[in-house]
């Protein structure tokens, strides 16, 4: 496989584990195959500055692909109610920012976005420090456009996504959480990939029951349910959609009264 090939098929690998079999043996060797090819052209060295820029977006998507694969089995601790390991956060850290780094050097906005974003998914899902990953994000919501016009959709629909979380959780604005989540959930539906949607749906309704608006919520939520169930995604994926459904649908149930 070529580069873009092999990255593309470790993507692809990734969304499928994250999604609907939480089986990420295959991203990691995809993204380490990428990785050692890169480095054989950039360098050995993390944050070598020879080989092409196209060489080094590369090494930077491999890296930040590894950084993806430990986030994700991360959160299926947390969902599972199980700590996390230090050394998986450290590592994750350690990947993400080498990512960024190698980002910086190719001057590339959208990729820079993207490596900014990952360092922020660190502080704040997995560190629960917003503070610290605020920095990191509003940079990257600085440069999202130019995400959305590198056709990297599902990125600029991330970053949308927690910029909506800290008005929906953090900086309790729920008209600009219902905003911004609204955006990612219309990128997402501009990808067109099912698996993808529903957490989308999901985040919106939520943002729209903090709103006020639980009758839209509720047809948000159902949506996402039928659609979590349809495509097959993972049980605690499932199961997120019919909490907020429910939550949605009692919310509801009292307004009408």
């Amino acid at each position: 496989m070529t580069a873009d090939e092999r990255l593309g098929a470790a993507a692809e690998a990734l969304a499928e584990a994250a999604f609907r079999t939480g089986e990420f043996d295959a991203a990691e060797r995809l993204f380490g195959e990428a990785l050692t090819a890169a480095r054989a052209t950039t360098g050995s060295e993390p944050g070598s500055a020879s080989g092409s820029d196209g060489h080094r977006a590369a090494q930077a998507r491999a890296l930040g692909g590894l950084g993806l694969v430990l986030h994700h089995r991360c959160i299926g601790r947390l969902v599972a109610g199980l700590p996390l390991d230090d050394g998986d956060v450290a590592a994750e850290a350690e990947l993400m920012e080498e990512a960024l780094a190698v980002w910086r050097q190719t001057g590339d906005a959208a990729g820079t976005a993207q490596g900014l974003f990952g360092v922020g998914l660190v502080h704040q899902v997995l560190r629960r420090d917003w503070a610290a990953a605020m920095p990191y994000y509003w940079q990257a919501f600085g440069l999202a456009e130019a995400v959305e016009e590198s056709g990297e959709l599902y990125a600029c629909s991330e970053i949308h996504r927690h910029i909506g979380f800290y008005y929906l959780f953090e900086d309790v604005r729920p008209a600009e959480a219902v905003r911004r989540l609204g955006y990612s959930l219309a990128l997402r539906e501009r990808i067109g990939d099912p698996r993808r949607i529903p957490s989308g749906l999901v985040a919106l309704g939520g943002a729209e029951l903090a709103a006020g608006r639980p009758e839209r919520a509720v047809e948000l939520l159902g949506r996402a349910v039928r659609l979590a169930r349809e495509t097959g995604l993972l049980g605690w994926r499932i199961e997120d959609a019919e909490r907020t459904l429910a939550e949605a649908e009692a919310a509801l149930a009292e307004a009408d009264g």
